[in-house]
């Protein structure tokens, strides 16, 4: 055998080289469009539902009490009330902006930008919103005990720091009762009082203890304890709070390390993402086609034999590229972050299926990308073979090169271009998910709030919600049901309170309270029924349902009027509010298609508002029950509730389910039943089988209360 010609080898170093630049330059394009790309991360998670998990199944896991149960142990709130606002406490809104920053975090480690990974949550804004729940139920504390509407926290303050004094200089303070207690009965107290001493002169105080209480002089006892008592758990709670507090700054990155999880695969991961991926993808394109030109011009004179090895060295590029991808999703787990024996299973879930569904996008744009320089050279080599077997002569070399050229062109431009295309970034969100861009506004379940105004933070008399609208925008409600008023003359009174859904009691306190507490006010209110048991102004409630609405861009938000102003009023408070620009103008025809969620948000007219009595005059303000039915609403209890037709009649596109219990004011016991995640999601389905109609309103009393939110989550993922 003779010496291999120069050509020769040339021609074997070209085809490797195209071979290899092929497979670097698709495999940096992937890793462009996925790993280094923060809407990668982004489109997992919500694919994944991420956010929406969390609440519906870490937060709420049994096997997760453990942790958060101590956790709430220490916060001046009660349990129930801190978990029934947890989205208030952490909006979902604040979850996926904390999530972005880590995600931001991890992509510019990956990518170069910053030398060191470290992932740190700002906890400011959740200990904000912690401190705004604890003042509202603190508020609340106070003003009873001091028997006045507002709490004067200084009055409390002072009064307080002065009993303390007392009691830890071992003075009984004024006003404390006495109790007279058996002797076992005495013991058995003695017993819970010492348990708050945790020093070695516990037992000393038993003495003294036992005999103030057998003689029913609780204050003696309470003098006696408080000192040691008081000493003790202060530096307990400075003990606790120097071990869980350090700031407001949560390093997770040492977390993890704590926990067993290095981040490993990240960090061998970056010396090959860091390295300028477009540098990377621009030199490897290069060298596909200087390889390819090569193959070309050093190959036999006839067309087809000239073809084919370019189209092979392509078309074996991204096989390679392609058998590469596989054989890594075969070989790896899939995970960067390994779950522990002692997290919630939920948690464990979610965590896997983040990073599962993370790997497989990374293996199917590679494929995806591979399979562009495969079609080309199986093209080419196609050609070329037919060349071979039915020579053309008309099919010149010159002809032939340009074919050459131009699907060799088109492989690399392909591969640079493909994964942008296939590769996950981040998705368009309507209503905090991706799937509902595409619904029509009539084919959307959305969380409905039943006389919004009415809350606790703003004291109205028997309320039918806790937080504040802002509030409950953020905590996942999309319509309000509002009451627009005027302040009721005197005359009036009786018969608004007549027709309303108070119970005697609150109705004898409002007709008593008439002129001395409540005297009428100009303007325009949102009330519920009667202004004196409750009233916030109409036009700075929309002026901060606008700022929310701006912030957030993405969401579409209904209003339900139960109107007793004018529709000319209820325009002209909407102008002052400077909502004009926000309000959707429904078709005239109620029997029309609505737009899609994404067709609103992009036009900006994404606020509905719909009138119970009136239709007009203004063109976005049109009667309710001509474009939507109900069902009944006047329910005294659970076993009541139906499906029959009520106001609106039926056939018509939008679907009001009223859905609370009303039996002499509101019913938070029986909010706690039909306001289940179960209980809703059965009536509604039943109630769509019974109208042919999809439920795109549910109203609920309470909305903090059970999980309807949950219930329009799985309503709008199953449709």
């Amino acid at each position: 055998m003779g010496p291999v010609s120069p050509r020769r080898l040339m021609r074997v170093a070209a085809f490797v080289l195209a071979l290899l630049s092929t497979l670097v330059c698709a495999a940096a394009a992937t890793a462009r469009s996925t790993v280094v790309s923060p809407g990668f991360y982004r489109s997992v998670l919500d694919d994944q539902r991420a956010y929406d998990r969390l609440y519906d199944e870490v937060l709420v896991d049994p096997h997760a009490v453990s942790v958060t149960r101590p956790l709430l142990a220490r916060l001046p709130i009660p349990e129930a009330q801190l978990s029934s606002n947890i989205k208030v406490i952490l909006p979902p809104d604040s979850v996926r902006d904390l999530t972005g920053r880590q995600i931001d975090s991890v992509v510019g480690y990956l990518d170069g930008d910053r030398d060191t990974l470290v992932l740190t949550v700002d906890l400011a804004p959740v200990l904000s919103n912690l401190n705004d729940l604890t003042q509202i139920y603190f508020g609340d504390l106070v003003s009873s005990v001091q028997e006045q509407p507002e709490p004067d926290f200084a009055a409390f303050s002072a009064d307080l720091s002065a009993a303390l004094r007392e009691v830890t200089a071992g003075r009984v303070p004024a006003g404390l009762p006495s109790l007279p207690l058996t002797d076992e009965q005495a013991g058995r107290a003695a017993d819970a009082l010492l348990r708050t001493v945790t020093g070695p002169g516990r037992e000393g105080l038993r003495p003294e203890v036992e005999g103030a209480l057998a003689d029913g002089d609780v204050a003696t006892a309470l003098a006696a304890v408080a000192p040691a008592a008081v000493t003790d758990r202060t530096r307990d709670a400075a003990a606790r709070l120097r071990a869980t507090a350090g700031g407001a700054t949560w390093d997770l990155t040492r977390t993890l390390e704590a926990s067993g999880n290095d981040l490993t695969a990240l960090h061998r991961a970056r010396p090959y993402t860091s390295f300028g991926l477009g540098l990377t993808e621009a030199l490897s394109a290069s060298l596909v086609v200087v390889s390819l030109l090569v193959l070309w011009f050093t190959g036999p004179s006839a067309p087809g034999r000239r073809l084919m090895p370019v189209g092979w060295a392509l078309a074996g590029g991204g096989a390679l590229t392609a058998l590469g991808a596989a054989l890594v999703r075969l070989v790896a787990d899939g995970r960067v972050v390994d779950a522990r024996a002692s997290w919630p299973p939920s948690l464990a879930r979610l965590v896997d299926d983040l990073q599962l569904a993370a790997f497989d996008k990374v293996t199917i744009t590679a494929v995806v990308t591979a399979l562009v320089p495969v079609a080309a050279g199986a093209l080419l080599a196609g050609v070329g073979w037919f060349l071979q077997v039915r020579p053309r002569p008309s099919f010149s070399p010159l002809r032939a090169r340009w074919v050459a050229l131009a699907a060799s062109g088109a492989a690399v431009a392909g591969m640079l271009a493909v994964p942008l295309a296939v590769g996950p970034s981040t998705p368009r969100v309507c209503e905090g998910h991706a799937w509902l861009c595409d619904r029509r506004y009539d084919e959307v379940a959305y969380l409905t709030s039943h006389n919004a105004n009415s809350t606790t933070v703003d004291r109205f008399i028997g309320p039918l919600q806790d937080p504040a609208i802002p509030a409950q925008l953020d905590d996942g409600v999309r319509a309000l049901q509002l009451d627009t008023y005027r302040w009721e003359r005197p005359d009036e009174i009786t018969g608004r309170l007549a027709e309303s859904d108070f119970t005697p009691e609150q109705r004898e306190f409002i007709a008593s309270a008439v002129e001395r507490v409540n005297p009428p006010r100009e303007g325009l209110w949102l009330c519920h029924a009667v202004c004196r048991a409750g009233a916030i102004p109409l036009v700075p409630t929309l002026k901060q349902l606008g700022s929310w609405m701006r912030a957030h861009p993405t969401e579409v938000v209904t209003l339900i009027v139960q109107d007793a102003i004018s529709g000319k009023d209820t325009e002209k408070a909407f102008q002052q509010a400077g909502l004009t620009n926000l309000l959707h103008t429904p078709d005239p025809d109620p029997a029309k298609p609505w737009p899609t969620l994404g067709e609103m948000i992009d036009s900006g007219r994404r606020l509905v508002v719909f009138a119970e009595q009136a239709d007009g005059p203004a063109s976005w303000y049109r009667n309710f029950y001509r474009y939507g039915m109900e069902t009944p609403f006047a329910f005294r209890s659970p076993q009541e509730m139906t499906c029959v037709p009520n106001r609106g009649g039926t056939g018509k596109r939008l679907f009001l389910l009223n859905h609370f219990i009303t039996n002499n004011g509101g019913s938070r016991l029986d909010a706690g039943k039909v306001n289940a995640r179960r209980y809703a999601l059965d009536r509604a389905h039943a109630c769509e089988h019974d109208r042919g109609r999809p439920v795109n309103f549910i109203a609920v009393d309470y909305t903090t209360i059970g999980d309807v939110q949950g219930a329009v989550d799985e309503l709008n993922a199953n449709r």
